[in-house]
């Protein structure tokens, strides 16, 4: 039986669809059915189920708000991560688990590789990272995928930001300055399955190929969606944000792809896909 945590959110729903689509069977929980920042609840809960497999999609995600929220953030995206993996020990189950390109600082120029040294500049990528090694350090048979700038059907995104924004609106002023890649959790979801079929246990990375500032980003969703109006660069100075941003942090999905031998779609298709979606 596989195990889904954060099931609600937008992986853990491509998750689901995935699973039904293979007919394969699996327990959905969020938050409401179970908390994961408490060992017993998961120890009780995981009881006579006969877990093979967790798929830990839950995380704290608000970035600004981390800086405020420290504890809370550390709770899910550090301590829960780790107990998981403790679990996961116990039972010979196998885990996956979720970081994020915050773990680097944007100075290298180059796509980020599994094996660059992070350096974190807030409190969202410091929890995150701490996970990662709690995690890696707990458990051999892991999976840690860092990955960015995730959007789908199952929440809140920025794309979906970008359209509410956009209406009712002739003038939009968007951010040039921080450059990653968008990344489909359709495609996130897909190619961690064809992974987790690997049993090649690990550190990767993985986001959408090519890459775009939040402009290019925005640009390329208001063009397909039909906005008449004008979009402005902004800069990231230009808002009052809490959280440390860098300024680049492309990963490089190379180790992935070569791994499960298959090329990783561009953002653009991602985005082309996920507005289909949303009609």
């Amino acid at each position: 039986m596989i195990l889904i945590t954060g099931a609600n959110g937008q992986l853990g729903n491509d998750f689901k669809r995935l699973l039904d689509a293979e007919n394969i069977k699996y327990i959905g929980t969020d938050v409401g059915e179970l908390d994961i920042t408490k060992e017993e609840n998961i120890k009780n809960f995981i009881k006579g189920k006969n877990i093979r497999l967790i798929i830990n999609c839950a995380a704290y995600n608000n970035v600004d708000k981390a800086e405020e929220e420290k504890k809370n953030c550390e709770k899910l995206n550090s301590e829960s991560p780790e107990l998981l993996a403790k679990i996961a020990k116990e039972i010979d189950a196998e885990l996956i688990t979720y970081s994020t390109d915050f773990v680097f600082d944007g100075e290298k120029k180059r796509p980020y590789k599994e094996e660059d040294i992070p350096n974190p500049l807030c409190v969202y990528g410091k929890t995150k990272l701490q996970g990662e090694n709690k995690v890696l350090k707990t458990y051999n048979k892991v999976f840690v995928v860092r990955t960015s700038w995730v959007f789908g059907i199952g929440n809140n995104n920025f794309n979906k930001q970008v359209i509410n924004w956009s209406k009712g609106k002739d003038q939009l002023s968007i951010v040039d300055d921080q450059i990653s890649s968008p990344t489909y959790s359709k495609d996130l979801a897909k190619f961690s399955w064809e992974l987790i079929k690997t049993k090649k246990y690990g550190l990767y990375h993985f986001s959408n190929s090519g890459e775009a500032s939040k402009y290019d980003q925005a640009k390329y969703v208001l063009d397909r969606i039909g906005w008449e109006g004008k979009l402005l660069r902004a800069k990231t100075k230009d808002f009052n944000l809490k959280a440390k941003r860098a300024n680049y942090t492309k990963l490089s999905s190379e180790k992935i792809e070569n791994i499960v031998g298959k090329k990783i779609p561009s953002w653009k298709s991602g985005i082309d896909r996920f507005l289909k979606e949303l009609d």
